[in-house]
């Protein structure tokens, strides 16, 4: 597990060896991940986004590349809460990283069931629990993300169902106000926040006419958002620190390099996280952690918290 160095933190009560945290999505469910880069390259490990039914997702194409970086669809696919339970929770019990389970759903009470499963003692492997409210709400046609009154419905009715264990929500960039929206998931019980998402965007074929990918429009992740997601994040811990309502944040968006990173961490992310780096290069993890040491030795800091926030306009 974790051991203490220049980059150790603290996620909402939860020691990480290192602030580098695998998006949902981006390392199935955990066990695909480490076959490739080891766990010990990670603070922690964000499982696939699960429902309480399995989903097959979109049709294909789910995936392009883009200039700027990606565009996926992929629809939420996952097994489903009952056989995530019973054949993926128990091969995380190897896995030597802090994992966090990430939930969605299209109602309150998908959130609450998987929620309630992941708060109970059989569920302690998964450390932290990260709420994708990126979702729409089936019954009134708005994402979960969107509106401060549906999201803290929802927040508050997953922490009660989840109980004492820690609790991320993962905010949508596509928010009108995501500041006031990072206001009310906190004061409705979100132990941190994520910030963000991927971008809606589109990507069309000139010869065919059609989407380079099964839908219409996807969500756009890769270094093309990353000063996107570093000003939305530096916005959001201005307006938790002025309404006196500060919680630890993960920054996610573009992260390919150190200095990506400590961007980040210059605006306040305890957390940062890692998506479509982990495609392009499966060394990626390594590279950022040896220059992030490198980069808080040069900064003639103890430690990397010591520069969590320290941006100055």
């Amino acid at each position: 597990m974790p051991t203490m160095s220049r980059l150790a933190t603290t996620l909402c009560g939860v020691s990480l060896r290192n602030p580098l945290i695998a998006a949902a999505g981006t390392a199935g469910y955990g066990p695909e991940i480490v076959e490739v880069i080891p766990a010990s390259r990670f603070g922690a490990i964000t499982t696939k986004s699960i429902t309480p039914e399995s989903r097959a997702g979109n049709a294909p194409w789910r995936v392009t590349d883009l200039p700027g970086g990606m565009l996926n669809a992929i629809g939420l696919a996952n097994l489903g809460l009952e056989r995530f339970l019973a054949e993926a929770l128990p091969e995380l019990e190897a896995i030597d990283s802090v994992m966090i389970g990430s939930i969605a759903g299209h109602s309150i009470e998908d959130y609450v069931e998987v929620a309630g499963a992941f708060g109970d003692p059989t569920s302690a492997v998964l450390q932290l629990v990260e709420l994708n409210v990126s979702c729409p709400n089936t019954s009134k046609g708005r994402q979960f993300g969107d509106d401060a009154g549906l999201l803290a419905e929802v927040v508050s009715a997953a922490k009660a169902a989840l109980g004492s264990k820690p609790m991320l929500v993962k905010l949508s960039p596509g928010s009108a106000d995501l500041p006031g929206l990072a206001v009310a998931a906190v004061r409705a019980g979100a132990d941190g926040l994520t910030v963000s998402n991927t971008v809606p965007a589109m990507a069309i074929d000139p010869e065919t006419r059609r989407s380079r990918i099964g839908r219409a429009s996807g969500g756009l992740s890769g270094p093309a958002i990353h000063p996107l997601a570093v000003r939305l994040l530096h916005e959001v811990r201005t307006r938790l620190m002025e309404e006196e309502c500060l919680v630890p944040l993960v920054g996610l968006g573009g992260v390919l390099s150190w200095s990506d990173a400590a961007e980040f961490a210059l605006v306040g992310a305890t957390g940062v996280g890692l998506g479509t780096a982990l495609f392009i290069d499966p060394r990626s993890p390594r590279k950022i952690e040896r220059g992030l040491e490198d980069w808080v030795r040069r900064q003639g800091a103890a430690n990397l918290q010591e520069l969590v926030g320290a941006f100055e306009p």
